[in-house]
Parts: C-alpha cells; sequence; structure tokens
C-alpha cells in the first residue's frame, strides 16, 4: 500500500523540471498541482517566474494542465491568464481528474507526469492512475485545514519511508 505514496522524482521546486529532461522520458504532458506547487496556497496570480515556466514548457511543446482541489473561481482565475487548461473540484487522489486531463490533452499515459506538493492527493492520485509522479517540496509552510491534516499523515509516511530506505532525500519546508 505504501508504494502508491512513493513519487517516482522528488525535487525542491517546479522550476526544477526540465523541459528537455522530460522530452527525453517521452513526456508530452504534465498534470500540476497549483496550491503550494505552483504558487502559495494563498497567492491568486502566477509569479513573473511562473508564467515564465509555462511559456517555457509551452515552447518545447508541453502540455500543461492545472489540476486542483480547489474551487471552479481559484482555479479558473489563476489559469486563465496563462492559457492553460484547468480541473477544479479535481477531488484527488481519485482518479477522474486525472483521466480528464489525459483525455483532454489527447496523449498516453506514458507521456503524462503528475506535479505536485501533496503525498495524499497528486503522488496517490498520480500513481494510482499509473502516471509518473513528482513530488515538489510546498512553496510555503502554511496550509489550509485539510492540508495540514495530510501533511500529519505524510510526515509519517516519509519517516517510514525512510526508515525503510525508500526515500533518500532531505525532507524540507514544511515535510
Amino acid at each position: 500500500m505504501f508504494k502508491h505514496f512513493l513519487p517516482n522524482e522528488h525535487v525542491q521546486s517546479i522550476h526544477d523540471i526540465d523541459p528537455e529532461d522530460l522530452i527525453r522520458k517521452g513526456i508530452k504532458g504534465i498534470i500540476t498541482d497549483l496550491d503550494n506547487t505552483l504558487v502559495a496556497w494563498d497567492e491568486p496570480d502566477a509569479t513573473e517566474e511562473i508564467v515564465n515556466w509555462f511559456r517555457l514548457m509551452n515552447h518545447h511543446g508541453i502540455q500543461v494542465t492545472i489540476a486542483s482541489n480547489n474551487n471552479e473561481n481559484r482555479v479558473k482565475l489563476f489559469s486563465e491568464p496563462l492559457n492553460t487548461s484547468f480541473i477544479h473540484s479535481a477531488r484527488k487522489p481519485l482518479s477522474r481528474a486525472f483521466k480528464r486531463a489525459r483525455k483532454e490533452m489527447k496523449i498516453q499515459k506514458n507521456e503524462i507526469v503528475v506535479v505536485g506538493d501533496q503525498l495524499m492527493t497528486d503522488v496517490l492520485g498520480g500513481n494510482v492512475a499509473g502516471l509518473y509522479t513528482i513530488l515538489v517540496v510546498p512553496i510555503v509552510e502554511t496550509d489550509g485545514f485539510w492540508t495540514r491534516f495530510n501533511r500529519r499523515i505524510e510526515r509519517r509516511i516519509l519517516s517510514w519511508m525512510k526508515r525503510k530506505g525508500k526515500i533518500t532525500w532531505e525532507e524540507g519546508n514544511g515535510q
């Protein structure tokens, strides 16, 4: 069961995801979380760095879909200026949103990577859907109510994985 919580990769930030590395792996699409993955959970707009990251992915022909458990207004207001597709109220870790994103991008499972800051939603959901997963360190240490609850469980899972030698990175920024 714990294998579903184990990401394929771990990076400090979304900016550490290199489009040329993705292309070498055959990746054509990214399904990314929004809050604490792209920007702080209470930040309404994309930073200039995030705008540039989206441009970089687009320049390399990599499609990006934002899949967030947040409400339509939050996700739409963030996504539309970036001219990127989005799925709100995704109910991650359920696989419905991942399947929908894959269908809308018109690419195969092995051509998609899921990026997010939570084991309980992004990594678990991506893994159960059969997709490649990348865990990023959360942007800020503060979280909404449900995420704080999830983080407590995640710390226990990460601790167990570390003791068993399943992960080798150091947790940081609240992980």
